[in-house]
């Protein structure tokens, strides 16, 4: 294990001290980053003590260090997971090779691109929930905000060392661009649709750290399995941070479900007018918005039919999450039927990769989709929560443009442009849910739309005041 000098300027695993060019290149882009914090980053919480975890090592003691931060002085640093001895490469044309500790050259501009692509995934975020603090339903939501937001930081730090470790001038330059586009901005917006979306209510938080998180949860389980080792140990580790935005997701959204039908049994109906006279989100609400979040994700995991997927996998660049799992880890052979709008398709399975991660995907959504319906159904309730096909609304790949509705079926254009707003948010539906949001910051008080959580955190009753604000 790698001692951590935690008094570091940028704390790491990786031995910055002992590269004079890189240290001054990464301490040339810290105070460049937190100017980025303080214009893009949580709106007017500067000055708060927020009860954050930061990580200080690898380890199991060194993780998940927990105490009162004001964020600007967060320690992002830089960890990578503890390299495997003799590691080889698990998948693809170079099967058994020794893994590689630096870039070939033949895949340099490929592999820069996937860790530029990662890499502006993660300030994004964090623009696109920097208002979202005003509007808390409580400190404990409010620290969970905050704790999602430095480690996508963190995250942009991984990838920043990436860049300018293994890509010289190139890697500084895209470094730069990384704190230079913005999330929804017209003329420099991030580069993939998703994270130009504007997250301005609570509910989308918690739909976009369920679905658009479990996407980068699935992104970062494929970069773990790559032939580039520092990418490889970079998102190993990466991964045991995912774990906790997609937990604010799933019980963010459970507590609305509960909330809900509390409501329900108070008022001994399930009209969704009544419902949101009451204050609360009614589940036909609730479904419109996984309906938008899950089908804006699933774009997120490229074309169905790709080339680059073949050649990333076959190159080693890129293996499936979890590759370990199948048998055959060459694909030279085998094949998947796919359903496009011509019909279905046998397509050489390197070029099917993308849907092969989707459709893990979908199989991982539908857990939390499972425990929310198993409440409505204890609370006698006739309503099922789902998730929409893998077709609806899409805007890469073969299904771009075709009319269908949620459950996958081919429809009249006309009626899919008719019924958009019976299947996503509506104007009136985003209205509603803005009406709602009303910021709570009394220790252990909550908003009247959402129920309160099981447990505080790290052991801390709910009531602990996580955030003291000036």
């Amino acid at each position: 294990m790698s001692s951590i000098d935690y008094a570091e300027k940028i704390p790491n695993n990786v031995n910055i001290a002992g590269d004079r060019t890189l240290q001054r290149a990464l301490e040339h882009w810290q105070p460049h980053f937190l100017q980025w914090w303080h214009e893009m980053g949580p709106s007017d919480f500067e000055s708060a003590d927020v009860y954050l975890r930061t990580a200080i090592s690898v380890d199991a003691q060194g993780w998940a260090h927990y105490g009162a931060v004001h964020m600007p002085e967060y320690r992002w640093g830089i960890f990578l997971a503890d390299a495997v001895p003799g590691r080889t490469i698990g998948f693809g044309d170079r099967m058994g090779e020794p893994a590689w500790q630096q870039v070939p050259g033949e895949y340099r501009s490929t592999l820069r691109r996937l860790i530029v692509t990662q890499g502006d995934t993660e300030p994004a975020s964090v623009e696109q929930q920097r208002l979202l603090g005003h509007t808390c339903p409580s400190l404990y939501d409010l620290r969970n905000l905050f704790q999602v937001n430095v480690e996508e930081g963190r995250h942009l730090w991984a990838m920043v060392y990436l860049l300018h470790a293994y890509f010289g001038r190139d890697g500084r330059e895209e470094a730069e661009e990384l704190l230079a586009r913005h999330s929804g901005d017209r003329d420099k917006p991030r580069i993939l649709t998703t994270f130009n979306e504007p997250i301005s209510d609570w509910l989308s938080f918690y739909c976009f750290t369920y679905f658009t998180d479990r996407d980068g949860k699935y992104q970062l389980k494929s970069f773990a399995e790559s032939a580039f080792d520092p990418l490889s140990r970079t998102c190993r580790f990466m991964l045991t941070e995912e774990a906790h935005h997609m937990f604010v997701g799933e019980t963010g959204i459970g507590r609305i479900v509960r909330r809900t039908l509390e409501v329900m049994k108070e008022l001994g109906t399930d009209d969704p007018a009544r419902i949101r006279a009451h204050g609360a989100i009614d589940l036909p609400t609730l479904q419109k918005y996984l309906n938008f979040w899950c089908s804006s994700s699933l774009d997120l995991f490229g074309s169905e039919i790709s080339s680059n997927s073949a050649a990333n996998f076959a190159s080693g660049l890129k293996g499936r999450p979890d590759e370990t799992q199948y048998e055959d880890h060459t694909l030279r052979s085998a094949s998947l039927k796919l359903l496009t709008p011509e019909g279905e398709q046998e397509v050489p399975m390197l070029n099917a990769l993308n849907e092969v991660m989707r459709e893990s995907y979908l199989k991982d959504c539908e857990i939390g989709l499972k425990r929310w319906n198993r409440l409505i159904e204890r609370a006698g309730f006739d309503f099922r929560l789902s998730l929409p096909s893998s077709r609806f609304r899409r805007s890469i790949g073969a299904w771009v443009g075709v009319p269908v509705d949620p459950q996958g079926r081919l429809v009249d254009k006309q009626f899919f442009e008719k019924s958009l707003e019976n299947w996503v948010p509506s104007e009136a539906d985003r209205a509603f849910v803005h009406s709602l949001m009303k910021k709570v910051a009394q220790p252990g008080k909550m908003a009247a739309w959402i129920a309160p959580p099981e447990r505080g955190i790290n052991n801390l009753p709910v009531e602990y005041e996580y955030v003291k604000l000036h």
